[in-house]
């Protein structure tokens, strides 16, 4: 049959062999007007459109209307009109092949709730499709497994495809409840943020913390922190349990009255550089030094301890150092180290050492560490 004998009335097609009508279409349009060209193009299309529409049809019960498929496999069938070349092949096989792909690549782009990869999104669909043949080949739903088996791919990617799935159709959040008509979805998500109200105490707190010491940052970052005892903090620092009770008490205590106060109160030792012990040398009776001590003795200010007790010791002409500790409330691990090279230097210049005025914590440990002997009164109140 020839294009001649494809008209019983002008313009119009009466092929109902859409192959034959394509043919002829491309024959006739060779050559001639642009718009006679585009009314023949407009009859083909309207014959063709109950061949998009059954298309269309084969993808109906996926979440978007079937109005809105088939406007898609409409424009698919244009497409396929229009680019249709006789010599490859049939018409039909290749209309198939491109509304079929409009309409996939409309499912893909243009109707998932959420951002998907396009990997994800065709392993998705693949799998819907592989899950309903093996269910019917299994008279079960297949396992993870059979899944992948079928398509190739890695239980990972099967598990991801169900996954992502949930994306394609969200729920809104204003979506009512069931049997609860004033409820919405999005009622029932979320608590209230009990923290939200002490985010500026936190943020206060952050600033007072790094107007502390360093020692006492890092002893309440373990303690509040790490979760530290304080028998494990001495044990890390290097001081007594005590010591490290004195220093939290006092390092929380500033910390309460700079919360509770318009201004932070001074912190006598901010400034890391200042000396944190006194100590005094002066001479006294012929052949005696004195060696007045004030502070807590730990191992920020042994050195100091040491180096004046050294001093003394090596004083020409000097017999005896006398060691006041009576304004010493607390002697740590290595202010015991301190004064017991004191007593070995003393010993090995032939100078007498003697501690005077120890408090009675400090006397203790003292005592513990071997140098009960070397404790006595004050000068002034022996007999």
């Amino acid at each position: 049959m020839t294009a001649s004998d494809a008209t019983s009335a002008p313009g119009r097609l009466v092929f109902d062999d859409l192959d034959v009508a394509a043919v002829a279409y491309a024959e006739r349009s060779a050559g001639i007007a642009p718009d006679d060209r585009g009314r023949l193009r407009d009859d083909l299309v309207r014959q063709c459109l109950p061949f998009a529409g059954r298309i269309a049809r084969r993808y109906r019960g996926r979440g978007e209307s079937f109005e809105d498929i088939e406007q898609v496999a409409r424009l698919g069938l244009v497409k396929a009109v229009d680019r249709y070349d006789p010599g490859r092949g049939s018409f039909t096989a290749y209309a198939v092949i491109t509304i079929s792909g409009e309409i996939k690549r409309h499912f893909r782009d243009k109707t998932w709730g959420v951002h998907v990869p396009r990997r994800v999104q065709d392993l998705s669909l693949e799998v819907g499709h592989a899950s309903m043949v093996l269910t019917g080949l299994l008279s079960r739903s297949p396992t993870t497994a059979e899944l992948a088996e079928r398509l190739h791919v890695s239980t990972e990617a099967v598990l991801e495809a169900v996954e992502s799935a949930a994306g394609y159709s969200p729920s809104s959040l204003n979506a009512p409840v069931p049997g609860d008509g004033a409820a919405q979805f999005g009622d029932r998500l979320g608590v209230v943020d009990g923290a939200l109200e002490s985010v500026d105490d936190r943020l206060t707190i952050a600033d007072l913390l790094l107007r502390l010491p360093e020692r006492e940052r890092r002893m309440l970052a373990m303690r509040f922190y790490g979760n530290r005892t304080q028998v494990e903090i001495a044990a890390e620092l290097g001081i007594s349990q005590m010591h490290v009770s004195r220093l939290l008490t006092r390092a929380l205590t500033w910390l309460r009255e700079a919360m509770l106060g318009d201004t932070p109160p001074a912190w006598e030792h901010v400034d890391a550089r200042a000396p944190r012990l006194a100590v005094q040398v002066s001479a006294g009776e012929e052949g005696v030094r004195t060696v007045r001590v004030g502070g807590e003795v730990d191992r920020d200010t042994a050195g100091r301890l040491r180096r004046g007790l050294r001093d003394a010791t090596a004083t020409g002409g000097v017999k005896e150092v006398v060691a006041d500790l009576s304004a010493v409330p607390l002697v740590d691990a290595a202010g015991v180290a301190a004064l017991l090279d004191a007593a070995a230097r003393a010993q090995a210049a032939g100078v007498q050492l003697r501690l005077t005025g120890a408090q009675p914590y400090v006397a203790r440990v003292l005592a513990v560490a071997g140098l009960a002997g070397l404790l006595a009164r004050r000068p002034s109140e022996t007999a």
